[in-house]
């Protein structure tokens, strides 16, 4: 059984800023991404201190969409792909007026 992989954005919903990650193991990055929320070690230094200030029931964690995984077998590496499935959900939110953490936009 091969994990979901996609993109999902943790979502500040007070200011609704958000930040974008994207796996080939959804599940995992995103109980990694809370793991270290809630142990305050998130690389993202804004999104922890808002995270510490406001409290986790301030967020919310959406999984935005996930890939299928191809009809070849043998592929394992899917970076390409999701790496593009990135900036097409940056874009769609940048022109939504959202802002992201960690990035000065």
């Amino acid at each position: 059984m091969k994990s979901d992989m996609g993109i999902f954005a943790i979502r500040n919903k007070e200011n609704g800023k958000c930040w974008l990650a994207t796996s080939q193991n959804l599940k995992g990055a995103i109980n990694s991404a809370l793991f270290k929320l809630n142990f305050g070690n998130f690389p993202v230094r804004d999104l922890q201190r808002e995270w510490k200030a406001l409290g986790a029931n301030r967020f919310s964690v959406d999984i935005l969409e996930t890939l299928k995984y191809g009809k070849d077998e043998t592929k394992t590496d899917y970076s390409e792909e999701l790496a593009i499935l990135r900036m097409i959900w940056e874009e769609r939110l940048a022109g939504e007026g959202t802002t992201f953490y960690g990035s000065g936009t």
